[in-house]
């Protein structure tokens, strides 16, 4: 008997329709002989609605509260998905965060999990139920109640899974699949059958919405197996696993692009030690994640430094930044919101060279500007003006040959 954790996304129980037809596959898998564990996130767009609500309050709340309120939509998930699963005729119990010992640490609305005790989802399993889990939360040893971020019951489905040590975590969404582009910008982009955790993970850092990155990371960590498929179809969708000899020989798997990026910069920067460090301390304290990081060569002793963060972080930075600048003796701290980072990544460019300058001629071509670059050993990073992100990313996917069933090529 196999134990399979599921994971549904808001949009796979928007209403109570979506959520019947949720609880029939649910129970379809149960009455297969798989011990079932299901975890939900709040209904449609629940969470965004909670966060207008509170913006309506305070203009900046307190991240507890926040965490507070924001937990309340996945609660409503599964105490719903529990009563359709009981209607069905199968045992189910629903089950917060809190109740089935996710420990967090303290870090409100971004926290991270610290260890699981999954002794209460086993005893329910055990006695025959169907476990319905809160997704995107927990609690800190303290007994405060925290959320994960954003696509935190991704994190919630695959701790889950490695605590349990379930043979499948299977991740259920409005896309049947990890493509090699987004398919509303690239109508040929194609669905991947397979791709490695570290592909998997730099798209899903990079810009890729199927999944979110510390999720990836976890299942790396701990080697589960992630299988991305559709709540609408029953096909098969990406397997997430380890790397094999294979994917190798595609040196670009996918096109990724992010436009919530933000670009800031700190100007005539004073060059000596300990300066970087003030700089990107200060971010740090705000809980801020820096993604690029470009600082020019030093000229009469000064210089700027520049980096890119998500949008919705960028006003908390800045702000932390121009104390930072008057105490340096900086000349001051800019901003740019019209910008976006597009991407390829490939677990064959470890072996094959000259595919960033392709890139960059590629994107020349088309009379597109980089204005940061950033690499990693599978993938490369161009930060570009926003308005120009669609056209990269089809010309990107039509050079590199993406939209080819490589099956049979």
């Amino acid at each position: 008997m196999s134990l399979i954790v599921q994971k549904y996304g808001g949009s796979s129980v928007a209403d109570p329709d979506k959520m019947k037809a949720v609880a029939r596959r649910v129970v379809e898998t149960a009455r297969q002989g798989h011990r079932v564990v299901v975890v939900v996130s709040a209904m449609g767009k629940t969470t965004d609605s909670l966060v207008a609500l509170a913006a309506q309050i305070a203009p900046s709340p307190e991240p507890r509260e926040m965490d507070m309120l924001l937990a309340t939509g996945e609660q409503v998930s599964i105490a719903l998905l529990a009563m359709a699963i009981q209607s069905l005729g199968h045992p189910a119990r629903s089950f917060t965060g809190a109740q089935v010992g996710i420990f967090t640490d303290t870090a409100h609305t971004k926290a991270r999990i610290r260890k699981i005790e999954s002794d209460r989802i086993a005893q329910a399993l055990d006695g025959g139920h169907i476990a319905v889990v809160a997704g995107f939360q927990g609690i800190t040893a303290d007994e405060e109640i925290t959320t994960l971020g954003r696509g935190g019951s991704d994190l919630t489905g695959v701790a889950l899974a490695a605590a349990l040590k379930a043979d499948v975590c299977e991740i259920y969404t409005d896309v049947d699949g990890v493509y090699t582009a987004d398919p509303n910008i690239v109508p040929d982009a194609r669905k991947l059958p397979r791709i490695s955790y570290d592909e998997m993970l730099e798209m899903a850092s990079l810009g890729a919405r199927v999944l979110q990155s510390r999720s990836v990371e976890f299942a790396k960590k701990y080697g589960v197996p992630l299988h991305v498929r559709s709540t609408f179809k029953p096909d098969p969708g990406t397997l997430v696993t380890m790397e094999d000899r294979g994917m190798e020989q595609a040196v670009v798997t996918g096109i990724t692009h992010d436009r919530g990026q933000a670009k800031v910069s700190i100007l005539r920067v004073p060059d000596r030690p300990g300066i970087a460090a003030q700089v990107f301390g200060a971010v740090a304290e705000q809980n801020v994640v820096v993604d690029m990081i470009v600082q020019n060569i030093s000229r009469d002793g000064y210089s700027d430094i520049s980096f890119t963060l998500a949008r919705g972080d960028r006003a908390k930075a800045v702000a932390v930044l121009e104390e930072v600048a008057r105490r340096i003796g900086a000349q001051g701290v800019t901003h740019d919101d019209r910008v976006a980072k597009v991407s390829i990544v490939g677990v064959g460019m470890r072996s094959h060279s000259g595919v960033a300058a392709r890139m960059f001629s590629i994107l020349a071509k088309e009379g597109v500007n980089i204005q940061m670059i950033s690499t990693s050993e599978i993938a490369v990073s161009c930060v570009i003006e926003d308005k120009y992100t669609e056209l990269a990313v089809r010309t990107l996917h039509e050079a590199f040959e993406l939209g080819k069933d490589r099956s049979t090529a």
